[in-house]
């Protein structure tokens, strides 16, 4: 038995779960999700709580289980208390501006760079170095910052670039001075 499968999954006062074969919707307060689920697994909800369950102990099953539950789970905190990350901006003259449509990202390239964000996804910046994502969804929350930090990765010499905040940057040395 999947241990991470047979948990109960619980439903916050607020929250309502809406099953429909193998779609589920999930609406909290920070707004509504909704998914198919694999057709194989048995979602039912009793009481305050979501339950998931395989049909058989088949291999795919098995693999079904765990990923099935933690989808559910993170659509159910996802509404209630939403997702959050964090990206730091080290460099000279690197910064973000928060405009209506995502951020206007200058990361030392002879142009800026435009980035849309996603429905669902609120972009801000407390700082031009400190980008928050943030969101009801944790894959386009997740999503978004990987794309952010994709347009300019960290590089190991001197550390510039777009991190996650608490992401340690190995460094490399460099060349050795002369002879």
């Amino acid at each position: 038995m999947s241990r991470i499968g047979k948990r109960p999954i619980p439903v916050p006062a607020g929250v309502t779960v809406a099953i429909d074969g193998s779609k589920i919707s999930v609406k909290g307060p920070k707004g509504e999700l909704s998914r198919v689920l694999p057709a194989d697994m048995i979602i039912s909800h009793e009481g305050s709580e979501l339950l998931v369950k395989r049909p058989t102990d088949e291999e795919r099953h098995k693999a079904l289980h765990g990923l099935t539950r933690t989808l559910v789970a993170n659509m159910v905190e996802g509404v209630t208390t939403g997702f959050k990350k964090v990206l730091e901006i080290t460099g000279v003259g690197y910064k973000a501006e928060i405009k209506p449509y995502g951020a206007l990202l200058s990361l030392g390239f002879s142009h800026q760079i435009e980035y849309k964000a996603p429905e669902g996804v609120k972009i801000t910046a407390t700082t031009p170095t400190l980008v928050v994502i943030e969101g009801a969804s944790k894959e386009l929350v997740g999503q978004s910052a990987a794309e952010i930090r994709s347009f300019r990765k960290p590089e190991p010499y001197k550390g510039k670039g777009v991190k996650y905040q608490g992401e340690v940057i190995r460094r490399k040395a460099g060349k050795a001075g002369g002879k």
